[in-house]
Parts: structure tokens; sequence; C-alpha cells
């Protein structure tokens, strides 16, 4: 045993003085951190500066502010800006410090099978927008790690503390909805199949994914109206009714290039024939080719993917690459789950989103967070199973 525990703490202190290693060298590499201002950075440090004027924000400005995101990050921004005066810098290195943290709540998110929890923080590496958007005054890593924050109290049963989470998360960008909309879902079907009436599993996501509704009531719509009325917000923003297929489609293939693939190579390198060949395969293989079909061209999907298939000739080809990504997302995550309403979810937020790949981020964090406690492939019940086992 003492062999075992010896073996545990030398690949935990291995972990973290690798990743502070790496932190160290991006931080230096990147000229700590002072670089110019990069793409949306221009404008999220603009919308800071309006926040940065008192350490409570103020109500005009909270219901109408140039952006499309809930507000929590400019705030925090801003009052960084407001205490310390470090400009684009204190909310890129509070950015580069979430990411650490969010990869050692993965690495260390099990005691008894640490190997597969610190494998799973290395998985998350491997997608290369967690790195690139962690060195950036963006607003994707205070939403992710307020969601990742909500799943490491819901699988350790606190689900109040988890509500908290959601809400702040929903509070820094608005599809963070998909998550506690998830988990409700999960929770429902759970007590139905069970008989078990109204719990605090259920009514904790209800609370946290209802505060959208604060939101909507403040700017009067999904987003303040100076956002929604910028030239370069998509059209399926701008417009209520205005949904797209393609971003929901394209979305199944982001989760099969950085999430599928990864496992399958860090954990697994084995294919099972067996169950590749069964009829519900061919059922969802067949629905999938028929909406790419219908609703995939002419290609919209905008990131890496869509850049690694401009140099295949013709459209026809590029579809093909995204469809095959999709389905081993689809056959990956086919058993009804939380993981199953995880993606439906999140696919479904997706039809009112730019088909931007890095929107991928947020569940591919909570992936690798539930691989690492062994809980991808399981059916989470009304108590999770404790991470230390």
């Amino acid at each position: 045993m003492f062999n075992i525990y010896n073996k545990k703490n030398k690949l935990s202190v291995f972990f973290i003085f690798a990743l502070i290693t790496l932190y160290l060298a991006i931080f230096f590499f990147l000229n700590k951190l002072q670089f110019p201002a990069m793409w949306d950075e221009k404008s999220f440090w603009q919308t800071s500066l309006l926040f940065s004027k008192s350490l409570i924000p103020d109500i005009a400005e909270l219901k109408n502010y140039a952006e499309l995101n809930t507000p929590l990050p400019f705030i925090i921004f801003g009052i960084l800006e407001y205490l310390f005066h470090g400009g684009l810098f204190a909310g890129r290195l509070l950015n580069l410090l979430l990411s650490f943290i969010i990869l050692c709540l993965i690495g260390f998110s099990s005691r008894k099978n640490r190997r597969a929890s610190l494998l799973a923080a290395f998985g998350l590496l491997l997608c290369p927008y967690y790195l690139f958007y962690s060195v950036l005054l963006y607003t994707d890593n205070i939403a992710i790690f307020f969601v990742l924050l909500g799943f490491w109290f819901y699988t350790r049963s606190h689900h109040i503390l988890s509500s908290f989470a959601f809400i702040l998360a929903i509070a820094s960008r608005q599809y963070m909805l998909a998550f506690p909309v998830a988990i409700a879902v999960h929770e429902l079907v759970t007590s139905r199949q069970t008989g078990v009436k109204l719990r605090i599993q259920l009514l904790a996501p209800v609370v946290a994914l209802s505060s959208i509704f604060v939101w909507i009531w403040l700017f009067g719509g999904l987003a303040p109206k100076a956002g929604l009325g910028k030239e370069v917000t998509p059209v399926v923003q701008q417009l209520a009714w205005s949904f797209s297929i393609n971003g929901s489609l394209y979305f199944l293939s982001w989760i099969g290039l950085h999430f599928v693939i990864p496992e399958w190579l860090v954990f697994s390198r084995k294919l099972q024939k067996q169950k590749l060949f069964t009829r519900k395969i061919f059922v969802i293989a067949a629905a999938l080719l028929l909406l790419f079909l219908i609703f995939s061209s002419p290609l919209q999907s905008h990131g890496l993917i869509a850049k690694l298939t401009d140099f295949l000739p013709g459209n026809l080809f590029k579809i093909a690459v995204f469809y095959g990504l999709a389905l081993l997302a689809c056959v990956r995550f086919s058993r009804i789950n939380l993981v199953f309403w995880l993606l439906v979810m999140n696919c479904g937020i997706m039809l009112k989103a730019y088909p931007w790949e890095k929107y991928v981020l947020p569940l591919v964090v909570v992936l690798w967070y539930l691989k690492s406690l062994n809980l991808l492939d399981k059916t989470l019940k009304h108590s999770v199973p404790n991470t230390s086992n």
C-alpha cells in the first residue's frame, strides 16, 4: 500500500511541476502577457473600462453595454482595473490563473485513480483552444471556471453551491445555461424512473437555469440592445426567431475532434468492432447523414476544422470530414445519461449561436472532468458517487 501511495505522490509532484513549468514558459514567452490587444480584446477592454469606475456597477450600464455576453467577466475585469490599474495584463493574468486551477481541479479530482485524473488533465491540454484563450482578455475562462465549479459541487452532492456556481456561469456567458438544463433534465428523468418526488438535486439546477430570466428582463431580450445592434453581430443572434441547425451539427464535429479522438488516444487506442456494427449505430448514422445533406451546405463553420478542410477540393469532401467527426460524437455518447443530455443541450444552444469552434471548450472541459472521475458512461442517480471512490 505504501508503494501505491508513493507512486501516486510521485505522479502528482511530476504533474504539478510540469504544469507550473508550462505556465511559466507561456507567461515569459508572451512577454509576461504584455502584448498588444488582439481581436475581441479591444472591444472587451473598452467594455470593461465602463465597469472600472467603482466596485458597484451602474444599473444603466448593466442594461445596455455594447456586448452580447452577460456582464460578470467585464465587471470582474473592471474591478481589477479599479483596484490595480493593471490594464489588459490583470485580466489576462486572471484568465491564466483560472486555466491553471481548472487543470488542477481535473488532475486531482480522483484520489484512488490519480493516474486517470492526471491523464484527463493532459487530454484537456490537447485541445488547442484551451491554452490559447487562457492568455487573452476573453470571457470564456471565467464562464468555464464557474461551470466546472458547478460540476465539482454537483459530483460531491453540494447542490446549493452547485446552483450558485451555475448562476455565476450564466452571468458570465448566456450559453452556459445548457449545463444546469442538462442536469435538470437528467434528474427529472431519473426521478420519474424511480418514482422519487421533487428533490434538491432537481430544484438546484432549475433555480440556476431560471437566472437567465433575470438577464432577459434586464436587457429586454437575450442580450443588451447595444450589443445586438452592432454591425458585426451575427444575424442568427440579431433576430429573435432566427435559428441555425448548422451550428448544432458542427458542434458534434467539434466534439468528435476535440474530445472523442483525444480520449481514444489517451485512454484506449482499441476498437470494439462488435459495438460499431449495430442497428442503433446504423440508425444514428443514417439520420445524421440526412441532416448533413439537408442543412450543412454551404459550409459555415469557423475554426480549426474549417481551416484544415480548406485544403480539400470542394464542399463535398469537407462536409464528409465534418460528418465523420460528428458521427464519432454521436456514437460515443449514444447512451442516454447525463453526458447525453449535456451534448443535446449544448447542440440546442448552438441553434442560436455563431458557428465558431471555440464554443466547444466548456463542454470539453466538463467531459474531461467527468472522465477523470470515471463518470462519463455511468447513469448518475440521486446521490452521485463520492469522488474518493
